[in-house]
């Protein structure tokens, strides 16, 4: 259940295409999801220049316009996972 102050942390990764990075942030700003953490990490089994991506938002799931957001944004990935779902700490 979400708490007020929650953050997702996902795992997500894009096709290796110019602006493919700047397409996933798009439907974060459109629904007015705020990220917290964004982290790029080689992917080891993959070809060269394939990344992972590490990206913490502010909210929750449950949340219609952070639902909306996730939806959009895994549309566009090559591999989408949520990591979790936890509330922040003071």
């Amino acid at each position: 259940d979400a708490s007020g102050k929650d953050c997702v942390s996902l795992i997500v990764s894009v096709p290796n295409r110019p602006g493919a990075v700047h397409d996933i942030l798009v439907p974060l700003k459109t629904h007015g999801v705020s990220m917290t953490r964004f982290e790029s990490r080689p992917a080891r089994s993959s070809g060269q220049w394939e990344y992972f991506f590490f990206i913490d938002l502010q909210g929750h799931p449950s949340q219609p316009h952070v639902a909306a957001a996730m939806a959009e944004l895994r549309g566009l990935c090559a591999y989408y996972k949520v990591l979790g779902t936890y509330p922040v700490a003071d």
